[in-house]
């Protein structure tokens, strides 16, 4: 069954049809083999059942915040204020874009929207200080990853949904995480400005241009903590912390005078069509995801690694290793959904936190987004960037394989995910 379903996956990907459209054709051959009379019964009850859950109400509302952020102005704000942190070391445009992807992340939780925003604005600027297209398309893809690890995360919020695990508790373990991220990026940055002798711009500021630029992101800085802040105190569940925050931005982009109707409106549109596309392919998974398991194909899989799982650290790396390939051929979300039920078990039976899992699920699938052939934050950069799309896929590995060795620190020491929700949780 399990083979049949991959090869109708597999051809209805190479004809080019909609991923939900070869997920659902996948699950059809599935039922057919499972038992055909369950088609008409099962499938739609598990279609719709799959996007039914408060939890997901949060997604939208994550990605109206991180639209109306770009449209209302604060954006800009946030890269000012990166620019007045770093933009004065040598290599300081490469280090205000990985900056200004951390700021960016504690709003909207998505990697693409991160390279799309921040690439068009920095990839030019690092070009003309003296920054090879190339590696700046690299860096804005590679730093983009810290998108979906600082909260908020869209993929945490999947990912809880389907192991009834604390968002909360995944988005405080994110934190360090996704500074690590952020410090191993800036790493690479400054010795590409050492190798290649690029000269420093600008001078350190001083306390009233500091005070006067801080004062002007204020408000976009105050995002992340209305998100965290209110999830872990438990003023508000995660879904009404996003709706929160998306109305804080709007109030801000109006109260600033940068948001007008038009803008809203462009938002809007621009977040329903994504959150349709989000959930067609939860849907579609969803669908997957249960016949798998009434099929008891995670207990076999658990059966095939329990060798190992006297050992957490080898069945995360096997897991990585299986999410690290399945992210390459698959789109992320679909890959999350399918295999966070499958690896679930297999995680219990090695004593390894479910916190801990998640945020190294959540980095595995992050790091596929710029991983060939299918990484889409890739083909974002390429087309920002404008260089062609092979070239660099042959130059993205550096980055890829810093990510990597962030996911193995994170493995190797469970504590630099687990510390800030057993401190704060």
């Amino acid at each position: 069954m399990t083979t049949a379903m991959l090869l109708v996956f597999i051809v209805h990907v190479l004809l080019g049809l909609p991923l939900f459209i070869a997920l659902l054709a996948a699950a059809v051959a599935g039922f057919l083999f499972v038992d055909p009379g369950m088609l008409g019964r099962m499938m739609p009850q598990q279609f719709f059942g799959g996007i039914n859950a408060f939890s997901l109400m949060a997604i939208p509302l994550f990605i109206l915040a991180g639209n109306l952020m770009n449209t209302g102005g604060l954006t800009e704000r946030l890269m000012g204020f990166a620019r007045l942190l770093v933009g004065h070391l040598r290599g300081g445009v490469g280090h205000v874009n990985v900056v200004s992807s951390v700021f960016f992340a504690g709003v909207n939780g998505s990697a693409v929207a991160d390279t799309s925003a921040l690439g068009s604005l920095l990839v030019p600027a690092m070009s003309k200080d003296g920054y090879s297209r190339a590696f700046a398309a690299g860096l804005t893809a590679g730093s983009s990853l810290i998108g979906p690890i600082i909260p908020p995360s869209i993929f945490m919020i999947l990912y809880a949904s389907l192991t009834n695990t604390s968002v909360g508790d995944l988005f405080l373990a994110g934190v360090i995480p996704g500074l690590l991220l952020g410090v191993a990026f800036m790493g690479m940055n400054a010795w590409y400005a050492w190798r290649t002798a690029l000269p420093k711009r600008g001078t350190l500021p001083g306390p009233r241009e500091f005070l006067a630029t801080a004062f002007a992101a204020l408000p976009a800085l105050m995002a992340p903590f209305i998100i965290v802040a209110g999830i872990v105190v438990g003023f508000v569940t995660p879904t009404e912390a996003a709706a929160l925050t998306a109305l804080y931005v709007a109030l801000c982009g109006v109260g600033l005078g940068e948001l007008r109707l038009a803008d809203f409106w462009r938002a809007s549109v621009d977040t329903a069509r994504l959150t349709a596309a989000i959930f067609l392919i939860i849907a579609a998974s969803s669908t997957v995801s249960w016949l798998l398991s009434y099929a008891q194909v995670p207990s076999q899989f658990v059966s095939v690694l329990a060798p190992y799982t006297d050992s957490a650290v080898i069945i995360l790396l096997l897991l990585s290793a299986i999410t690290f390939v399945t992210g390459m051929f698959m789109e992320e979300i679909s890959a999350l959904m399918l295999l966070t039920p499958v690896f679930s078990p297999v995680a219990m039976m090695a004593g390894i936190d479910p916190v801990h899992l998640g945020i190294i699920i959540t980095l595995n699938i992050t790091i596929a987004l710029i991983t060939p052939p299918m990484g889409a934050c890739v083909f974002v950069a390429a087309a920002v960037s404008r260089i062609e799309i092979v070239a660099l896929f042959r130059t993205i590995w550096p980055f890829v394989l810093t990510a990597v060795g962030v996911l193995l620190l994170l493995i190797l020491f469970p504590q630099l995910t687990l510390w800030l929700p057993e401190t704060l949780g």
